[in-house]
């Protein structure tokens, strides 16, 4: 359109988008603690002249204006999906790390209160005994006090494992049932999105709602997610579909954990939507825990075990080696029940004192005699294999620690980077509102320019 009265529209125009401007300027700043929220930006397009040949018109406009062509998410794809790969490795180590330190922190080493403590104050028991043998002494009451200690600093870190994996089985329920739940509201928004998309609305909104649990379900499983044509996520873990368009797939647990958490006796496994899924394919703190279930915390358990074992094994057979003060041959000195396990069930099994084989001499004359209490002390093996439990633990959470902290570094230059495009920085939003708040004005000031144009012509030409 031509003429006077142009003028005014194309006035109105500028008024019209910078107030959309300065909207959105303010609509950042008011978000800028909301998580998820990516800052927006009005884009304007210019209302130029005409475009198609005209036979009998000329158009000899310079333009109509502007018009907000829309409100852009700051956003890019390819460091949403960064973040994403990222977050969920770091989940997955940190997850670990987290508990091996805690497993750690329960075995007391090096301190008073653990289990190479009680080791060196059981062998000087026995050299105590070795040097004072007689019937009746405090030195025979003292091993058998030292050895039911030993055994209860095994048997709690035992416990502390066996607590562990209780913990994580929990865990590991209550991760499921927040996959299930997140996958549920990304399918939700997923369909949300495309009606919008079928309707032309607005969905910035949920776009930051999308990212935000497609985030989530990359730190809790590790899944891969694919962009959709109508705007959704679609996340799948082990080559599995977890959420696909409108439909979210359960993921259940199908082996290893019963319903109220305990162990069911048989090798962790999952399903999604029926399909066999292994504990390896998962990433993010599903994957995490999963890895500990199986292998970390077993094996940690398998080894004290044998620690176990070997310390009761040794003494037992040099006990057999002895006789006590009645000159019979020793009896077991520990006890322990295989199908529990060495580590959880070791006890002492004498509680008389009397019958503790500290003499080489097969005679009730010989019991004052202590030379098979010397050897008893000699708990080589058993020393050896726990150093080996207790430093490759210590080895384990040292690479643990250096991996969390490489991945933590590159998951912080990721969300920097995200950061410096998505977040809202006061300043630049400062500036743009004062920018849009003078176009704001110059564009009343040509339409007050133009009204006194027009009353100069309409009221004062006449005349």
């Amino acid at each position: 359109m031509t003429g006077t009265f142009a003028s005014f529209n194309t006035a109105l125009s500028a008024i019209r988008h910078q107030r959309t401007v300065m909207d959105t300027a303010s609509t950042n700043i008011a978000n800028v603690d909301t998580p998820g929220y990516v800052r927006r930006r009005a884009e304007a397009a210019s209302l130029g002249g005409a475009t198609e040949v005209a036979m009998w018109s000329r158009d000899t406009s310079a333009g109509h204006g502007v018009v907000t062509a829309g409100i852009t998410r700051m956003s890019e794809p390819l460091l949403d999906a960064r973040s994403r790969r990222e977050h969920g490795r770091s989940a997955y180590l940190d997850t670990r790390l987290e508990v091996l330190k805690r497993v750690e922190s329960g075995t007391g080493e090096p301190g008073d209160d653990g289990v190479a403590a009680a080791m060196s104050e059981f062998n000087k028991a026995w050299q105590d005994l070795e040097n004072h043998p007689q019937v009746g002494g405090a030195s025979r009451e003292q091993v058998l006090a030292v050895g039911q200690g030993l055994a209860d600093a095994i048997r709690a870190q035992a416990t502390n494992i066996t607590s562990e994996q209780s913990d994580q089985r929990g865990r590991m329920i209550d991760l499921v049932t927040e996959v299930n739940a997140t996958a549920k509201d990304l399918a939700a928004v997923n369909q949300r999105l495309a009606q919008a998309a079928s309707f032309g609305l607005a969905d910035n909104d949920l776009q930051d709602q999308r990212d935000v649990l497609a985030l989530r379900l990359s730190e809790l499983t590790g899944g891969v997610t694919t962009p959709r044509s109508d705007g959704g996520l679609d996340v799948t873990v082990g080559g599995e579909p977890l959420v696909s368009g409108l439909t979210a797939n359960q993921l259940t647990i199908t082996g290893g954990i019963a319903a109220d958490g305990s162990a069911d006796g048989n090798p962790l496994t999952f399903a999604v939507a029926g399909n066999a899924v292994t504990p390896g394919s998962f990433g993010g703190e599903v994957g995490a825990v999963g890895e500990l279930l199986t292998t970390s915390l077993p094996g940690l358990l398998g080894q004290l075990d044998a620690v176990a074992k070997t310390l009761a094994d040794a003494v037992n057979a040099q006990h057999a080696a002895g006789y006590d003060a009645n000159g019979v041959a020793g009896t077991p000195f520990f006890s322990y029940d295989p199908a529990v396990g060495a580590a959880s069930s070791l006890q002492v099994a004498i509680t008389d004192p009397k019958l503790i084989a500290a003499s080489s001499i097969a005679s009730p004359t010989g019991n004052e005699q202590g030379s098979n209490a010397g050897k008893l002390g000699e708990l080589v093996g058993a020393k050896e294999a726990y150093g080996r439990l207790i430093n490759g633990l210590a080895t384990e959470i040292s690479s643990a620690t250096r991996l969390s902290t490489t991945q933590n570094l590159l998951t912080s230059q990721v969300d920097g980077s995200r950061e410096a495009l998505t977040g809202v920085n006061f300043d630049e939003e400062t500036v743009n509102l004062v920018a849009a708040q003078r176009a704001y004005e110059a564009a009343a000031r040509v339409m007050s320019t133009m009204d006194d144009v027009l009353d100069t012509l309409i009221n004062r030409m006449a005349i």
